[in-house]
């Protein structure tokens, strides 16, 4: 072990911190990094779905035709959907999306040690802001003795986009999927753990407090 983090588990964010990186040019519909990731996904995502499986009771051949299915899906139906649905330097370069990932991180980590999951999840979103962070960089140049600043500058470190269905969008979802870790079954302080009588803010309490030690 690791500061307390298992083995396994500080290698496998190690690579999703690797793979993460490459997120933000999914939108890109010529890069490899959108090949890659997809490919990435389409093979991790289901292993790492295979505890919500059995929790759920699922069968060895149910599991096996629902990692299959899941393959297929993202693996030659997302690519598709981020060519029509994204535009480079869009939404994809913002903090929002760098949260929403970490947040689908989050509930693909599944098991009742949120802090591990938190490990994970937060390998996602460094990976994800190395990213960005690295475009901004690039963006400032050095040329006859000045510095200068390409056109590319300030959108990849960003929190709004143009347009405001691409704003509502990014934080609609961000806004759905933290609902969803809310009232994730598999977490310990979720309502459901507490017949559901605990209020948001209670929820979000014994979230922290499962994180201090408190």
């Amino acid at each position: 072990m690791l500061y307390g983090v298992p083995w396994p588990t500080c290698l496998l964010a190690t690579g999703l911190c690797g793979v993460s990186g490459m997120l933000p040019d999914i939108d890109s519909d010529s890069s490899t990094p959108k090949h890659e990731s997809i490919a990435f996904a389409a093979a991790v995502v289901p292993m790492m779905l295979i505890h919500r499986f059995l929790h759920a009771g699922m069968s060895h051949e149910s599991i096996i035709l629902a990692g299959a299915a899941i393959y297929l899906l993202i693996r030659f139906g997302l690519g598709k959907l981020l060519a029509l649905y994204t535009v480079h330097r869009g939404m994809f370069h913002s903090l929002p999306a760098a949260a929403i990932f970490g947040e689908i991180a989050f509930l693909l980590s599944s098991g009742e040690d949120v802090r591990l999951r938190l490990y994970k999840a937060g390998a996602v979103v460094i990976g994800y802001l190395s990213h960005l962070l690295l475009d901004e960089i690039y963006s400032i140049e050095w040329s006859h003795g000045r510095l200068g600043l390409k056109s590319s500058f300030g959108t990849a470190v960003k929190l709004f986009g143009e347009g405001w269905w691409c704003n509502i969008s990014a934080y609609g979802k961000m806004l759905i999927l933290a609902s969803v870790i809310l009232l994730d079954p598999q977490c310990p302080f979720t309502p459901l753990h507490s017949g559901g009588a605990s209020s948001i803010q209670q929820t979000a309490t014994r979230l922290f407090d499962s994180i201090l030690h408190r």
